[in-house]
């Protein structure tokens, strides 16, 4: 009898172990599929306006080999911007997408200087530099301090017919991707934060300086509406028989460009960005007369994907730090189920001025889960002298110089 008892309690231990083990390789499964998900573009509010976009080589050079296949080409839209421009040019590409509700900004009557040097003068406006703080500050990269050659472009604008014409001109010292010691670029054109129609220039074969020369219309922009755009060049290395190598970027907030005349720019092409994690708005203040320090933290935008469904369940978590020491935690609430959270809180912290330039601010992001561990989006240190970055850095040292000011920035999320 006793043996009888014996065997009948090891079957159920066997039979609870067992299911014990089904259950945590479920759940080691889906955190598994969790981790592969990939970022998901949130959807962007859309207005029933279009505009269409057409390029046209300006230099014909028959040598050349094949381009890469174009977007493919959309029933020409009949007006009068489009008939002026065809009386110009042999062939054309026309796409239609939706435009994005934006800010009015005044149309620039000032004309500046253009400048072909990377370090001079190209053509930015002085009026016009912080007109919009999200997209200047977003799409300026001032961690990244290696440089993968260079493009020429320049920017003009048609009044009359509300038409942004582009030039891609040419690319200088870009690295070898061929084990020939070459490469064959081609740029990649988007006007953000329209990710879904781009332009493409023709490759040019085996040279790390190509000469595009190649001119694209985006036609049916009102100046107002293009203030709110952001200028994207990608350059890459077009490869037969696997994906296209990317060689670098530049981002350009078109607020940023006195188009009262044709502007002519140099600019240093950056590495893009390995894991992005999204971008938070964040402000300071410091007064020195009551020692009081508050950050701001406003909002957040383009987080990366943590759940199963393509969204997060973002919060804030803040400490202040004197060195390496911990003293004071803060955190916001919880919004579920968004990659753009507003956040719209503030927390105030008792710093005497004597330690302001000692204590720094560790923000994180983080993806709160109900089943296992909160997991980390993306991080940024705001300190005066070892922030995560250049951007944080400035921010801490640009609230020290104001005292009683606040100072608003976007930063770039760190994956650690």
């Amino acid at each position: 009898m006793a043996s009888i008892i014996l065997i009948a309690c090891l079957a159920i231990l066997g039979l609870i172990i067992a299911i014990a083990l089904f259950l945590a390789g479920g759940y080691l499964w889906w955190r598994h599929k969790r981790s592969q998900l990939q970022f998901i573009e949130p959807n962007e509010d859309e207005e029933s306006s279009s505009y269409s976009l057409r390029a046209a080589q300006d230099i014909v050079d028959s040598g050349n080999p094949p381009s890469k296949p174009q977007v493919p080409v959309a029933p020409a839209i009949t007006n009068p911007i489009q008939n002026n421009i065809n009386r110009k040019l042999n062939g054309f590409l026309n796409l239609r997408t939706p435009l994005i509700g934006s800010g009015t900004l005044p149309t620039p009557t000032k004309k500046s200087n253009t400048s072909t040097g990377a370090g001079a003068n190209d053509g930015t406006s002085k009026d016009t530099a912080n007109k919009s703080i999200s997209m200047t500050d977003m799409y300026l990269d001032t961690d990244s301090s290696e440089n993968v050659g260079q493009i020429h472009f320049s920017l003009e604008y048609d009044f009359q017919n509300t038409t942004l014409i582009l030039k891609v001109l040419q690319g200088k010292e870009l690295p070898a991707k061929d084990l020939s010691g070459t490469s064959d670029p081609y740029v990649r054109v988007t006007l953000l934060p329209d990710k879904k129609h781009r332009l493409e220039t023709k490759i040019k074969r085996r040279t790390l300086n190509p000469r595009w020369n190649e001119t694209f219309y985006f036609e049916g922009f009102p100046i107002q509406k293009l203030q709110s755009r952001v200028l994207h060049l990608h350059v890459f290395d077009y490869d037969r028989f696997s994906r296209d190598d990317s060689i670098g970027e530049v981002f350009l907030p078109l607020c940023q460009v006195d188009f009262a005349g044709k502007q002519s720019f140099w600019k240093a092409l950056k590495p893009p960005a390995k894991d992005k994690c999204g971008e938070l708005l964040s402000s300071l203040c410091y007064h020195p007369s009551n020692s009081i320090l508050t950050l701001t933290l406003i909002k957040a935008r383009n987080l990366k994907a943590k759940d199963i469904n393509g969204k997060s369940d973002p919060y804030v978590k803040v400490w202040l730090q004197f060195g390496d020491k911990r003293v004071e935690k803060r955190k916001t609430p919880i919004f579920t189920c968004t990659l753009n959270p507003v956040f719209n809180e503030s927390f105030s912290f008792n710093v005497p001025w004597e330690k302001i330039r000692e204590c720094s601010l560790d923000v994180m992001v983080m993806d709160f889960d109900n089943i296992g561990r909160n997991e980390l989006i993306g991080r940024i240190l705001l300190a005066g002298k070892n922030g995560s970055g250049a951007s944080e850095t400035k921010h801490w040292q640009d609230m020290i110089s104001k005292p009683k000011q606040t100072v608003v920035q976007w930063h770039r999320l760190k994956p650690e």
